[in-house]
């Protein structure tokens, strides 16, 4: 039986980038917040001290930071014909563990997605005609625009000290930035980082073929930068040292860096880490939440009433706390009804690798998001009449590092070991360096969450359960955009060129991205959506949930940008809309 504990305004569930501006928000406007967290508190000082935070072997190899298998899995499948078994080990996607969950470990790509990715069916449809989307597709609007979003990413952005170069400032096409992005209200608070070698010449190379490459949007600090919250960055160091590890620098944003300080000093607010939320608590009519229960780590189960819970768990996570506490319809692929678990969608990457002879890249110097990329074939930015596809990808150069362990570019037929390996290893070390597509990733009805009728956790719950496998849409938008990376790898005359192209089925082993969607997306119909445009639940009014679980498919971008971005609209509606009058924002 669990304890009960004495109510609170809000329960947060997770706290990293959503959990921690939802908290600031609403601790701002007088709500007495908890949130509660599975993972164990983590800080720039204790945990990523300079004198250890660089260990690639604790880190990029041992995954010190990331979620394990044994504290919470899901079991994968490619189709509904096939038997799903437990993942027993994290490869294609690495959850976050702990306080500041996936923001702390990132590269940093910080993109806001196109005005078109948010009207995605209509746009098409007005385009192209209806019958150019592929019947398998189930892509939808996402009931929000981006011309109401544009105010948050701006916010986001500043909060998050990104540094950049507008393309597209209040409608005005501003050389030197990306000609193909949304307008924007303000340029980036900082300017682009400095360039090294490889992404200047991809640049070079992509503007020689008729391309319009721009510096990557990068939330690693190009300068010092004091945020909107009185919260100070230092400037990035180009360690190599992003991806997969903490920030000693306090140069990359995250939770730790850009709220936490200012949010933990707030009376009003509580931070619980080491517990487990199991479920969300009704009330007998199941449309209204009541709060959460959640387990400590003695294994106490104790009860934590609220007036609005608000999930800001990774993406999975949110679709797997709505099954597990029957908020909303499962969705059912042979019927196409219910909503839980809809649309997930992830990421179509490809990559071109260039090996030279007479050129020296070192890849060392180097950070999460420094590079260059072109969005000419990303989204709808392209004419697509014709191509027997739809979507896009962006094309990106962006060498994250040169760390001893895991980068060792070899030409392809390079043995695995032995003195010929560590010759190739020695030639190419500096004189190699790839090149990425980041392609849109549409979902279909075949591709979605549930619950697993088989497997169960440590505390007797259904692991959920993963169906995806790339639709054949994807496949061809990737060749396509892989073709053109190989247009720009040509013009820089490389030695030897290496294409990898996407292809069926999906591994979940070697890893891709940790860009997970869908499941508990947003939209204008109740019928096909688990939120309305502010993130709230259609079916339980004091529940919202946050992150990219909301994406009813994926755009050619990272997805955080977005997530920042939605947080605070959503924190926006709650502060001016539901505190007044609590109910449905939308009526359905």
């Amino acid at each position: 039986m669990a304890r009960k504990l004495p109510s609170k305004d809000v329960v947060i569930i997770g706290l990293g980038w959503t959990g921690a501006i939802l908290a600031n928000e609403l601790a701002d406007a007088g709500l007495d917040v908890v949130a509660i967290e599975r993972g164990p508190w983590r800080d720039t000082a204790e945990s990523f001290n300079v004198g250890y935070a660089p260990d690639e072997l604790r880190f990029a190899i041992r995954l010190d930071l990331f979620l394990r298998p044994a504290q919470e899995t899901l079991t994968f499948r490619n189709n509904l014909n096939q038997t799903a078994l437990p993942i027993r080990q994290f490869g294609s996607f690495l959850p976050g563990d702990g306080v500041g969950g996936a923001g702390v470990h990132w590269n940093g790509q910080n993109w806001r997605y196109h005005p078109t990715d948010f009207r995605l069916r209509s746009h098409l449809t007005e385009r192209y005609g209806a019958a150019a989307i592929p019947d398998d597709l189930t892509i939808q609007d996402w009931g929000v625009t981006y011309d109401e979003l544009e105010p948050f990413f701006d916010r986001f952005e500043k909060i998050a000290g990104i540094s950049g170069k507008a393309g597209n400032l209040k409608g005005a096409i501003q050389p030197g930035g990306n000609p193909f992005e949304g307008p924007r209200s303000d340029e980036y608070p900082l300017p682009p980082m400095q360039m090294t070698y490889a992404p200047t010449l991809f640049a070079e190379a992509a503007r020689s073929v008729g391309y319009h490459p721009f510096p990557t949007p990068s939330a690693n600090a190009s300068a010092a930068y004091t945020n909107p919250l009185g919260l100070s960055m230092a400037p990035c160091t180009y360690c190599g040292f992003c991806e997969r590890f903490g920030c000693a620098n306090y140069s990359k944003a995250s939770p730790q860096v850009n709220v936490l300080p200012v949010l933990m000093r707030k009376s009003n607010f509580e931070a619980r880490t080491d517990c487990e939320v199991l479920k969300i608590n009704l009330d007998g009519s199941g449309k209204r939440a009541t709060g959460v229960t959640y387990v400590d780590t003695s294994g106490e189960e104790w009860e934590q009433p609220g007036d609005l819970v608000i999930c800001c768990a990774f993406s999975l996570f949110n679709v797997r706390m709505l099954l597990l506490s029957g908020i909303g319809k499962p969705y059912d692929p042979a019927t196409n009804e219910g909503v839980v678990g809809r649309n997930y969608s992830y990421q179509t990457n490809s990559s071109v690798q260039m090996f030279f002879d007479n050129k020296t890249f070192n890849p060392f110097i180097a950070s999460g998001a420094l590079g260059q990329s072109a969005d000419d074939f990303n989204g709808d930015n392209f004419d697509h009449t014709g191509l027997g596809f739809i979507g896009g990808a962006g094309m990106n150069c962006v060498p994250t590092n040169g760390r001893p362990i895991q980068t060792r570019p070899v030409p392809p037929g390079t043995p695995n070991w032995g003195s010929a390996w560590k010759k190739a290893t020695k030639e190419s070390y500096s004189s190699a360096f790839s090149m990425t597509s980041q392609g849109s990733s549409y979902t279909t009805r075949g591709n979605y969450i549930d619950l697993d009728p088989t497997y169960k956790d440590r505390f007797g719950r259904p692991l959920m359960r993963m169906t995806f496998d790339f639709p054949d849409n994807d496949i061809r938008m990737s060749s396509y955009v892989n073709d053109k990376l190989l247009t720009i790898a040509k013009a820089m005359n490389p030695r030897q060129i290496v294409a990898n192209k996407t292809g069926r089925p999906y591994s979940v082993v070697p890893y891709s991205s940790t860009h997970n969607v869908g499941g508990a997306i947003m939209g204008a119909d109740p019928k096909t959506s688990v939120l309305n445009k502010y993130l709230q639940s259609w079916d339980v009014p004091n529940v919202f949930v946050m992150g990219a679980s909301a994406y009813p498919q994926n755009a050619g971008y990272n997805p955080t940008g977005t997530v920042g971005a939605l947080a605070y609209w959503a924190a926006h509606a709650i502060r001016t809309q539901y505190l007044k009058n609590p109910g449905p924002l939308v009526q359905a």
